[in-house]
């Protein structure tokens, strides 16, 4: 048997691995500025945790969750997102009193999905989730740290953000009996999914990509109609800050979010340029999600991103500083290279040794590793002190103090 990777999941190295890491770490460095802390919950859940709060008519609970019997007979569930474990964590650690609170998360999720580009069974999300915060001002930060997110990465031009209001719950029941009367009038033409669809949740058709559900849906009873006074004002509040920020949006009622427990304001910041899967970052508002689990009632809104998504559409590989090789002369210099190498890197400086052949060898594994230059050492330089300096783009060779190296190599990195 021929080892391969199991279909719908990737492995990450080079170019693919920088890309992520990138993107995590420029998504740290965002939340910090807005005041996130991070939370890291485990990768399985008790099944309950996501079949009460995704939906059974979700594809998520009805199609895609790795679901299994460990082996004390309990259901568990690899985790398919991650709003609903951090509800968990936030109601099994007691968190209620120390209301609000920012949350910023990543890590890898799992749906058994049919695998296509930008879309894995086993793939990577970031998100952040704000708790106990009710005003709409949150929905206008969540925005506004994503939009700022996706210029940090290079992204500025390349999307656009949608969003709608779902309403409250007042509002969806009203909307929902309105809907559902009117597509039983059409539920002979309805694609299979959507009629089941129809007897659990009836919202969800109006995001289906069936052409002839899409010829259904449009002309459907309008959602924004059947909204509370208290929605209405919510949503114009989110649209307003957006104007004020001079963040770009888009209104469609048609969007509602694959999960039941959204609410009021939900988005998606969309892409032309890697396909079907135009989504790149999505959430929306989730108040009733904690209490509906078992807490406290707790106002919540977050967004979530696919990071294989996100490194489809950033361009470059994250410049790293420059690599220098140490290359000695000789066995009776490798010992005194290798304490060299330990202080380079201590002092951060990106270093690698030509550990073993002759010098010619040496010297190109030290290009083949993408070496800027490589700092020759044998016995008669440790003598004197000194290294041989060879810039391995130019040919040019000099000799420098052994005392002075970490201000030498300092120079060269500003100037690489």
């Amino acid at each position: 048997m021929k080892l391969q990777p199991v279909r719908g999941t990737h492995d990450l190295v080079g170019e693919s691995v920088a890309k992520h890491n990138f993107i995590v770490e420029e998504a740290r460095s965002t939340v910090d500025n807005y005041g996130f802390e991070e939370i890291s919950t485990p990768i399985f859940e008790f099944s309950e945790v996501f079949k009460r709060t995704l939906g059974e008519a979700s594809d998520i609970v009805s199609k895609e969750m790795y679901t299994f019997e460990d082996r004390g007979g309990e259901s568990i569930t690899l985790r398919p997102e991650g709003t609903a474990p951090i509800a968990r964590a936030f109601i099994s650690g007691g968190m209620a009193r120390q209301l609000p609170l920012k949350f910023f998360y990543q890590g890898p999720m799992f749906r058994y999905e049919r695998p296509q580009k930008g879309r894995q069974r086993q793939f990577h999300q970031l998100g952040i989730e704000m708790l106990g915060i009710s005003e709409p001002q949150a929905d206008i930060e969540c925005l506004s740290l994503a939009d700022v997110f996706l210029k940090k990465i290079g992204l500025e031009g390349k999307y656009k953000l949608v969003i709608n209001s779902l309403g409250d719950e007042e509002s969806r029941a009203r909307y929902v009996e309105a809907l559902t009367s009117y597509l039983e009038s059409h539920k002979s033409d309805l694609s299979e999914d959507s009629v089941k669809r129809l007897e659990k949740n009836p919202l969800r058709i109006l995001d289906s990509k069936s052409e002839q559900d899409q010829a259904i849906v449009k002309d459907a009873p309008s959602l924004s109609e059947f909204l509370s006074e208290s929605s209405k004002t919510h949503f114009e509040a989110v649209t307003a800050g957006l104007e004020q920020l001079k963040i770009p949006f888009e209104i469609d009622e048609t969007l509602v979010r694959g999960l039941d427990y959204y609410c009021e304001t939900v988005f998606e910041f969309r892409t032309e340029l890697i396909g079907a899967q135009d989504a790149i970052l999505s959430g929306g508002r989730y108040d009733k999600l904690i209490e509906q689990m078992g807490g406290a009632s707790t106002a919540g809104i977050g967004f979530a991103a696919g990071i294989e998504r996100l490194a489809l559409l950033v361009e470059k590989t994250p410049v790293l500083d420059p690599i220098f090789s140490v290359v000695p002369l000789g066995k009776s210099a490798e010992n005194a290279c290798i304490a060299i190498c330990h202080e380079l890197r201590s002092q951060g400086f990106r270093v690698e040794m030509a550990y073993s052949g002759n010098m010619s060898k040496r010297m190109k594994k030290a290009d083949k590793v993408g070496a800027i230059g490589a700092l020759i050492v044998g016995e008669d330089e440790i003598d004197k002190g000194i290294a041989s300096w060879k810039n391995l783009k130019t040919g040019e060779q000099q000799e420098i103090s052994l005392n002075s190296l970490s201000s030498f190599l300092s120079k060269i990195e500003t100037e690489a």
